[in-house]
């Protein structure tokens, strides 16, 4: 790899080598040729008015089928092959790359094996590469910063944004002059898709083992080899309470018992007074952080539990979460400090494992009330089998925390990356 070494200014001045262009600054080999240009075929939408669904019809494209990381025909709807075929124009074919035209503006998906002789509808479009053009590439640059903006440019619309086939077809594409650099450019950005892709993975199975361990050992249904036996060497049994089946040396005992509430202590402060009082401690809300302000109500290791809000049935974010150190609470947490007998990290992720749905007392709006809270039923083991129950998720959480990092920083990778080879400031050459 080589790297042009003067930087790219918002100046006039052209680093020597490289030309100003309708797109930007790009090598002298390069060309910029407008989106049509490179088809072997026009661009087109397709089915205007798709029918009602046959089970063994054509399948079609729609905007909401490329919400997926490729097109699956499997969850596409069909359409009668007589529909389908007075719209042979808009036929894929392997290798073509589909484009939204409206909704996920600039969202675009290569045609794979399986859905090669699908159609479209009028949502989307047909873009079938020549054969001098690396298909790859082309997906590539049509997701680069640089085509979103020009298509956000020509798009008509507020609430329903769409561009038209005549303005998709005239977006400049910067290319390379040989189909060799395309292709390693292609490579380099899909490799690293690939990367995300398995990391994604991994993420998602780390998080069902989590969760599949919590449910294990947060009921006792599996025991830590320390606290199967009694000390007179016979096994532990179970015994039945409201929560169901649970160790027989458990108690089942009310939140209320667990914890100090101090919801009292909370002080809500409006956005635009927080504004004059901006610094360094977390002001917490319902679901974490919302901003971060000049002094602090509490000092100390508590767990929040979301009051309110829509993640109360949703759970896309923590529900229950600890905080440490000085943090200010607004009044859409309940702020709770485990008394002497519990571990806050058991008693944490425990309170998080728990559908709170059924315990919604709002009607607007979701909310778990202070009362309703009290009287959560919670399970006690020993303090000492508490911590290591506890250490074991934490240490679950910190693994995925790990990777999601990781995560999120090969996106932003990815991002540096296409901005620095799809313009060929950086070159694969």
């Amino acid at each position: 790899m080589t790297q042009s070494n003067l930087a790219f200014t918002d100046g006039h001045e052209i680093p020597k080598g490289y030309k100003k262009t309708e797109v930007g600054v790009i090598p002298n080999d390069w060309n910029v040729e407008s989106l049509q240009n490179l088809c072997r075929s026009s661009i087109t939408y397709g089915i205007v008015q798709c029918g009602p669904h046959i089970p063994n019809g054509i399948p079609y494209i729609r905007v909401s089928d490329m919400n997926s990381s490729e097109l699956n025909v499997d969850e596409m709807l069909r359409t009668s092959p007589e529909i389908a075929s007075s719209f042979g124009r808009s036929k894929v074919e392997e290798g073509d790359i589909v484009y939204a035209l409206r909704g996920k503006l600039g969202e675009v998906k290569m045609v794979g094996t399986e859905v090669s002789g699908a159609n479209l509808t009028q949502g989307t479009a047909r873009i079938a590469p020549k054969n001098n053009i690396d298909n790859r590439y082309l997906l590539w640059t049509l997701r680069s910063p640089q085509a979103l903006k020009q298509a956000v440019k020509e798009a008509k619309g507020s609430t329903f944004v769409e561009i038209t086939l005549g303005n998709l077809k005239g977006i400049g594409v910067p290319l390379p002059s040989s189909r060799e650099e395309q292709q390693k450019i292609a490579t380099a950005l899909s490799d690293t898709d690939v990367l995300i892709s398995e990391l994604e993975k991994l993420i998602e199975k780390k998080q069902a083992i989590k969760t599949a361990t919590m449910q294990q050992l947060l009921t006792g249904k599996t025991r830590l080899p320390e606290f199967i036996m009694r000390e007179d060497g016979t096994p532990k049994g179970y015994k039945d309470s409201e929560l169901g089946q649970i160790p027989d040396d458990w108690e089942e005992v009310l939140l209320a018992d667990a914890v100090i509430f101090l919801d009292g202590l909370r002080k809500p402060v409006k956005a635009s007074n927080r504004s004059t009082k901006q610094g360094i401690y977390p002001y917490y809300g319902a679901s974490g952080i919302v901003d971060y302000v000049d002094d602090y109500i509490f000092d100390d290791n508590l767990i929040l539990l979301g009051e309110d809000g829509e993640n109360i049935l949703s759970r896309n974010l923590p529900l229950a979460f600890k905080v440490s150190g000085k943090v200010w609470v607004n009044n859409h947490a309940h702020v709770m400090k485990p008394k002497s007998d519990f571990n806050i990290n058991y008693l944490t992720e425990f309170l998080e494992s728990l559908d709170y749905s059924l315990l919604n007392s709002g009607t607007a709006q979701p909310k778990l009330n202070k009362k309703t809270c009290m009287n959560i039923k919670v399970l006690k083991p020993s303090l000492a089998e508490q911590i290591l129950i506890g250490n074991i998720i934490e240490e679950m959480d910190q693994d995925i925390y790990l990777s999601i990092k990781r995560l999120n920083k090969l996106k932003f990778i990815k991002q540096g990356m296409m901005q620095e080879l799809l313009t060929g400031k950086t070159r694969l050459v």
